[in-house]
């Protein structure tokens, strides 16, 4: 008889921060680490760059990659770019990046 074959371990707090796409900081928090107001992480909630997932009682939460692409964003605002523009730009910028590493991983003729 082979033994039971244990199942996935459910993921501790600590693997859940190494995460990037887990929503670990506030609106408030990530506007702070932003240097920026919760007005401008909402407007780019409305420009469609980033989503963040709701907690139970509704509050936005962010993700490290999240505020990557709001940091980006904040750089372009700051140096003239309208919100709207900069939203397209990241986005643009990271289909770029994706279209780049498939390409890499392509196989190579000889």
């Amino acid at each position: 008889m082979i033994p039971d074959q244990p199942g996935p371990a459910t993921p501790s707090a600590a693997d859940k921060f190494d995460d990037e796409q887990y929503p670990a900081y506030t609106m408030g928090r990530a506007a702070d680490m932003l240097g920026t107001t919760q007005g401008f992480l909402r407007s780019l909630d409305e420009a469609g760059l980033i989503t963040p997932q709701r907690s139970t009682g509704g509050h936005r939460r962010y993700s490290r990659h999240q505020l990557r692409l709001a940091a980006r964003a904040r750089e372009l605002v700051d140096n003239g770019t309208a919100v709207d523009a900069a939203c397209r730009i990241i986005t643009l910028e990271d289909q770029l990046h994706e279209a780049q590493r498939r390409t890499t991983e392509l196989p190579t003729r000889d």
